[in-house]
């Protein structure tokens, strides 16, 4: 590899690719989604999740330790959907009629989930860490619920879940999974 000249730009909130999350939960006894980026996997055994959540977010209020929730992956055909989420409050607007929702319950019974999401992961928040600006809600994953065209020989494929995922400032654009440029786990062996 050749070498690059770096330009400093300070601390930013840059890290890429960032997926573009539906967080769901009851709040004040109503259906609400939210759109989050900053989400991640957290821990292997358990699967555990973890999702940055502005304490102002009215969602928040439905993210309690012990309770459940949803984390729900967006397929880019629902750019719409996803921002309308991101920028609307469910505090005076439901947005499950709004975005034409279809919303089941699974095994937790008490985490919305949105059926026309390719993938949906059922969790019960572990615990909240306050941060400056953030709530950082870790979660533990319940159950996986994932769209059977989406499958494989019995096994998830990208390409057809089509995940959106959000670009940053400056750019602020969602976005497709790039196309494969190597075998995971064997490319760097070649090295």
């Amino acid at each position: 590899m050749g070498s690059t000249r770096k330009v400093t730009r300070g601390a930013q909130t840059w890290l890429y690719p960032l997926p573009a999350l539906l967080i769901g939960a009851i709040v004040d006894g109503k259906q609400n989604f939210m759109a989050a980026a900053w989400g991640s996997i957290a821990n292997a055994e358990p699967p555990m999740l973890c999702v940055a959540i502005r304490r102002s977010r009215h969602t928040r209020k439905g993210l309690v330790p012990g309770e459940p929730f949803s984390v729900n992956v967006a397929s880019t055909s629902q750019a719409r959907e996803v921002d309308f989420c991101g920028i609307e409050s469910g505090a005076s607007v439901d947005k499950v009629s709004k975005c034409g929702f279809t919303v089941f319950y699974g095994s937790l019974d008490k985490a919305p989930l949105i059926e026309e999401c390719p993938l949906n992961l059922e969790c019960t928040v572990a615990q909240i860490v306050e941060l400056p600006t953030h709530s950082l809600v870790i979660a533990d994953i319940n159950e996986s619920h994932v769209s059977e065209d989406c499958l494989a020989d019995g096994r998830i494929d990208v390409s057809r879940m089509d995940p959106i995922v959000y670009v940053t400032s400056p750019a602020r654009k969602y976005a497709h999974i790039g196309e494969a440029v190597a075998d995971a786990f064997s490319a760097g062996l070649s090295l």
